[in-house]
């Protein structure tokens, strides 16, 4: 699957219908501090505090957009020459994704593109259980992307095994569970019964690995425009 040139076959639809392609409606992406991101919540182990990735913010007409990424930046252009561009890089990508949510969210295609924040992680990850729960049963979860709220949470409750692409996390032990590195991924998405994936594989293009014949559930905001064209089931509580 081009899941790329799907979406931008969409987007590109989206603008042709609006009649933006000779806009002079600009947008702009710039990274996020990690106070602006996450706020101040009183976990301070999360990625976008003590990791190596940030978030990216587009705005387009006074709406936001977010793309988690690990190659971040001020950029301005005009939508038609974002959604265009070459995405040879994760930068362009997460430009490209945080685009995408922001023009998705100012024409209520989706109702959530931008990060929660404070304690929102924490509540989001107790109600991931329930979810998963009332729908899934209890199943064996392959976690692939650290966000410690939901691995504290989940492993109180299911049989988790995590990967990380950090090497900071890498061999760590989170809550009573060790950190794999990313060469472990496809040995336990064999072994799962379902899948919780970070929605930032859009962002460095892994998303494809995922595309498998188990239930596959991409949590974060992140992903929230390009799942709702390719149909992917997704998780997000706090998003907003």
């Amino acid at each position: 699957m081009d899941i790329f040139g799907l979406l931008k076959k969409e987007i590109n639809e989206l603008i042709k219908k609006n009649s933006l392609e000779s806009d002079e409606v600009t947008v702009t992406a710039r990274q996020l501090s990690p106070e602006e991101a996450i706020g101040n919540p009183e976990d301070k182990d999360y990625p976008l505090i003590v990791g190596r990735e940030r978030m990216m913010q587009a705005e387009f007409r006074g709406t936001f957009g977010h793309a988690y990424t690990d190659m971040y930046g001020n950029y301005k252009s005009k939508l038609i020459d974002i959604i265009n561009m070459d995405l040879k890089n994760n930068f362009r990508r997460a430009i490209f994704v945080s685009t995408l949510n922001a023009v998705m969210r100012n024409f209520n295609l989706i109702d959530k593109s931008v990060h929660c924040k404070d304690n929102e992680p924490r509540d989001c990850s107790i109600k991931l259980v329930e979810y998963i729960k009332e729908k899934y049963g209890q199943p064996k979860i392959a976690i692939v992307g650290l966000q410690p709220r939901m691995v504290e949470y989940l492993s109180k409750n299911f049989e988790i095994r995590v990967t990380d692409m950090d090497t900071a996390n890498i061999n760590a032990n989170k809550f009573g569970v060790i950190i794999q590195g990313p060469e472990k991924t496809a040995y336990h998405l064999e072994w799962c019964d379902v899948a919780l994936v970070t929605g930032s594989t859009i962002v460095n293009n892994t998303i494809g690995n995922f595309m498998i014949d188990k239930p596959v559930i991409f949590y974060g905001v992140t992903i929230s425009g390009a799942a709702k064209i390719l149909g992917l089931e997704t998780y997000c509580y706090c998003g907003k």
